[in-house]
């Protein structure tokens, strides 16, 4: 006998099962080098440089600064995307740096922070295979056509693209960052979370948060923890640069419309990459309406530029292209 209870249940354990193992649907990513060098290799960067993180004592960051940018004095308990304007779609996909993020970023390097380093902070979405890391094994595995202009932004962001992040692994959230329980306790402190741990060792200026897919099913937490994470990377003196998430598993588009909301009121970028994938086929998604179509990082071929991957990791250089010439005029 048909029971809809039990079929919603059963539809909801699917859409998990989805999610969580969406870097391993469709094309394996290894393919992407494999298009464009004869060679075969395993990157000896996927893996954290052990002895660096060896180096490094299981302390606090600082956050004592002479000034600190903007910040909530207290974390909200209400909903933002109430008052976000409904034009949020159209806002760009490479966004404008305001004066704010600077001055996150000059207190970052007060404390110490690397100036020429990212961190990735998100879900399986965000290691290597999937995101950036071809940019840092050389041209032969990728090619930017017309986007030459970027080679100065890999140049000098040398070393985090092929980086694992510590606070990158597939199935994570919003509160999984946040919870020590998910660290790797071969780097991390027992009481300190991936997105500190990932903090305290990488000393980013920079943080690309791509979080949300894996939120859907925490709809009533995720602007509390997305604010957490938010302030936490700003006493850091680190910029965190929020992504929307190209798909509407939550059928209301509530997750993008609060990581706008939450960008534009802490005056930090948004990176709008559910508007890049808008006018691909099938709007960059394969056919479950999830995970992101796959081609190499070669711009030089438009039909590459018709799969969401290579434009997610295009736009993510351009992004980061945006915030290298406004810190470093």
């Amino acid at each position: 006998m048909y029971n809809p209870k039990i079929m919603k249940k059963i539809g909801l354990v699917f859409l998990i099962t989805l999610i969580i193992t969406g870097c391993h649907a469709g094309s394996a990513p290894q393919s992407n080098s494999q298009l464009l060098t004869t060679e075969s290799e395993t990157p000896s960067s996927h893996q954290i440089n052990q002895e660096a993180s060896a180096s490094l004592s299981v302390t606090p960051l600082a956050t004592t600064s002479t000034s600190v940018p903007k910040i909530n004095p207290a974390l909200s308990t209400r909903t933002p995307s109430q008052d976000l304007p409904i034009d949020w779609m159209q806002l760009p996909v490479i966004p404008e740096i305001s004066q704010n993020v600077i001055q996150i970023y000059q207190h970052g390097l007060e404390l110490g922070n690397r100036p020429n380093a990212f961190s990735k902070v998100g879900d399986c979405g965000s290691t290597p295979s999937w995101f950036l890391g071809d940019f840092d094994r050389g041209v032969r595995f990728y090619n930017l056509g017309k986007y030459t202009y970027l080679q100065k932004v890999i140049d000098y962001y040398h070393g985090s693209f092929d980086r694992t992040s510590l606070a990158a692994l597939a199935g994570y959230n919003t509160s999984s960052v946040l919870t020590p329980l998910w660290s790797d306790k071969n780097y991390c402190g027992m009481d300190e979370s991936p997105l500190e741990c990932e903090y305290r060792i990488q000393r980013p200026a920079i943080a690309l948060i791509t979080l949300g897919a894996n939120d859907v099913f925490h709809m009533d937490s995720f602007e509390t923890q997305m604010r957490k994470i938010i302030e936490i990377s700003i006493q850091h003196g680190i910029i965190p640069v929020l992504a929307t998430k190209p798909d509407n598993a939550e059928g209301d588009h509530r997750i993008n419309q609060i990581i706008a909301a939450l960008a534009k009121e802490y005056d930090i970028p948004l990176w709008n990459y559910w508007l890049a994938v808008q006018s691909l086929p099938n709007h960059g998604l394969q056919e479950d309406g999830v995970h992101i179509t796959f081609a190499p990082n070669d711009f030089s071929n438009p039909l590459n530029l018709e799969a969401g991957w290579p434009i997610r990791n295009l736009t993510a250089l351009q992004v980061l292209d945006a915030l290298y010439n406004k810190l470093n005029p």
